[in-house]
């Protein structure tokens, strides 16, 4: 394991195109994402994730022509969700050259999934996202489906479910943060943190790289984000950046 905190980066992709929404409503067309990926790669970042956000509402399933360009292009352990259902599926993506599964919608359909999963790729290439959204009366919904659909249950408890069937780490996705630049929700990564024993990545709402030590003081074991790295400025022009390791070390001390 890395002495340094993990800083991930967060490519959302629609019909092969990165896509930033806001609150997972109002896609804003960024670029290529392949193209995203070559400059990612110069600025020497440790991990990836792309997740293909319409697939599962829209039932097109795993797109693996954009795997395979993601895979020929990355230098860097990527990260992989949407539409992905079975073992199978996910065998195939790894044998592209993805190093880890990520499931959403899917993982709670069917919680089975996730077990069949790590069973064929090992917990720790299993993830679950949690997507989770403040209710107005205090704690939080789970939701599937890019926000569409309710589960019934608290993020702590949707965690506790994908680690109990095999996930070796869990996203934790504040829905209401998304692309706000208003910080992580720390509540709720405390909660998501305390439920569970594997690791749990914060997503959702990073402004800058002051917002990382909070959430890693909250119980994440990771951060990841979005429209920071991507975006910039007030008109939200796009701009690709990451920390330097220096950067990334400053948040141990």
């Amino acid at each position: 394991m890395s002495a340094f905190p993990r800083v991930i980066p967060v490519l959302l992709v629609s019909d092969g195109y990165l896509v930033k929404p806001v609150k997972f409503h109002g896609d804003k067309y960024i670029g290529d994402p392949i193209n995203a990926v070559r400059i990612f790669n110069e600025k020497q970042v440790d991990e990836l994730v792309i997740c293909d956000i319409d697939s599962s509402v829209k039932g097109t399933g795993v797109n693996y022509s954009l795997i395979e360009e993601i895979a020929s292009e990355a230098f860097m352990p990527v990260g992989y969700g949407g539409g992905v259902s079975s073992a199978a599926e996910a065998q195939r993506i790894t044998g592209i050259g993805i190093e880890k599964v990520i499931l959403n919608s899917a993982a709670f359909h069917r919680p089975e999934a996730i077990g069949e999963i790590s069973a064929a790729l090992g917990a720790s290439s299993t993830v679950v996202s949690v997507d989770a959204k403040k209710r107005l009366t205090g704690g939080w919904d789970t939701y599937a489906q890019r926000g569409k659909k309710k589960l019934g249950m608290t993020p702590a408890e949707a965690a506790r479910l994908a680690q109990e069937h095999g996930a070796g780490e869990i996203i934790v996705s504040a829905i209401d943060r998304e692309s706000t630049f208003s910080g992580y929700d720390l509540k709720l990564v405390t909660a998501v943190s305390e439920a569970v024993t594997v690791p749990v990545i914060a997503l959702g709402g990073a402004s800058g790289y002051a917002d990382f030590a909070p959430a890693l003081e909250a119980g994440a074991s990771a951060v990841a984000a979005g429209s920071m790295f991507v975006l910039n400025g007030k008109h939200r022009a796009v701009l690709i950046t990451y920390p330097t390791p220096d950067q990334i070390r400053a948040l141990k001390s």
